[in-house]
C-alpha cells in the first residue's frame, strides 16, 4: 500500500501573500488583467489546501471549544467565498481578491492558534 505523506502548509508563506494582496488593495495597487487572476487562482488554492487543515485540527478538539466553533466557521466563510465568481468590472474581480484574502489570513489564524492550543 503506497502512503503518501503531505507537508504540512506554508503557513508563513501563505500569510504573506494574503497581507501582500490587501496591502496592495489598501495603497490603491492592486493591479486587474492577468496579475489579479493570478492573485486570485493562488488565493483559491490556498483555501482549497487550508480550509480540509484547519477542519481537522478542530475536529480534534472538545465539541464545545469556543476557538473549534470560530475556526469551523471561518472555515464555513472560506468555502462560500470560493463560490464567489470572478466578477465582471475591475473594482469587483478586486474586491473578490481582497476577501479571499482576508480568508486566506483568517484560516492561518485558526490553525495556529489551534495547533498551538492542542
Amino acid at each position: 500500500m503506497d502512503h503518501q505523506t503531505t507537508a504540512p502548509p506554508d503557513l508563513a508563506t501563505m500569510r504573506e501573500t494574503a497581507r501582500l494582496v490587501m496591502l496592495l488593495d489598501a495603497d490603491g495597487e492592486l493591479p486587474d488583467g492577468p496579475a489579479l487572476a493570478t492573485f486570485a487562482t493562488t488565493m483559491r488554492g490556498m483555501i482549497e489546501v487550508l480550509a480540509p487543515e484547519v477542519e481537522t485540527v478542530a475536529g480534534s478538539l472538545p465539541a464545545d471549544d469556543v476557538p473549534r466553533a470560530c475556526a469551523l466557521a471561518c472555515v464555513g466563510e472560506a468555502r462560500m467565498r470560493l463560490r464567489l465568481g470572478e466578477g465582471d468590472s475591475a473594482e469587483v474581480r478586486q474586491s473578490v481578491v481582497v476577501k479571499l484574502a482576508r480568508s486566506v489570513n483568517a484560516l492561518v489564524d485558526h490553525h495556529e492558534a489551534l495547533s498551538r492550543a492542542r
